[in-house]
């Protein structure tokens, strides 16, 4: 082996031990003049991004604007209104701190709610004659009438067709239609009178004129009682 290839293997050899010797040696004293300081802890800075309170709407000394008030939303369950009323209340709790808002369904008149029970009932004594009606007639004692005949010519369509039309019939007598909105016990709108839904800003000055001569009421109250006094 030359010269050139005993520099080639012992110099990375060299190196390698070296490396090993500094890693596992103590380290080296530090030279004059050199100081070691403290890693500076860092400066916590200001949160720029805190979100801004900002007061609720106050009456002076009084509370909040809505405390004291309720509204009332009566509105038609069975025609898929609560997605309305939950939005106006929301909207009002928002912009009126403190208001009670309510939510009940609007009944439909006595005579749709009268029929809207007597449709299931000729619903299933439909179905339960066109499947059993060849014994149940005769242990009545009674002749089969002339639709029993059509309605049993085709059982599934007459009882398809029977489930739905009832159906349909039962939720249309179910409906009415209303969606009403009451201030302390005030209409302050009604979808019956007006064929449309309320508009969100519109219902809120609506209320909010309710509230403010409730609050002007309450004060001319107050002063004449002092007056009084």
């Amino acid at each position: 082996m030359d010269r050139t290839q005993i520099l080639l293997v012992g110099l990375p050899l060299f190196l390698f031990f070296s490396d090993i010797l500094n890693l596992f040696g103590p380290p080296p004293p530090p030279k004059d003049g050199y100081r070691t300081f403290p890693d500076p802890k860092p400066t916590p800075q200001p949160n720029l991004h805190q979100p801004l309170e900002f007061p609720t709407q106050k009456q002076s000394g009084i509370g909040p604007i809505g405390a004291g008030h309720t509204v009332s939303i009566d509105f038609c369950t069975s025609c898929s209104y609560k997605g309305n009323a939950i939005t106006v209340k929301n909207m009002l709790e928002s912009e009126f701190p403190g208001i009670n808002v309510v939510l009940a369904n609007y009944p439909p008149p006595l005579p749709k709610r009268i029929l809207g029970k007597i449709v299931p009932v000729v619903q299933t004594g439909v179905i339960v004659a066109v499947v059993a009606g060849d014994q149940i007639f005769p242990r009545l004692g009674l002749t089969p009438p002339l639709w029993y005949y059509s309605l049993r010519a085709n059982k599934f369509r007459s009882i398809a067709s029977t489930w739905l039309v009832t159906n349909f019939l039962q939720s249309f007598l179910q409906s009415s239609g209303a969606f009403e909105v009451y201030c302390d016990g005030e209409l302050v709108f009604s979808k019956l009178n007006n064929n449309r839904f309320p508009g969100e800003i519109e219902l809120r000055d609506l209320v909010g004129k309710r509230l403010g001569n409730s609050f002007v009421r309450g004060i001319e109250a107050g002063v004449s009682f002092r007056n009084f006094q």
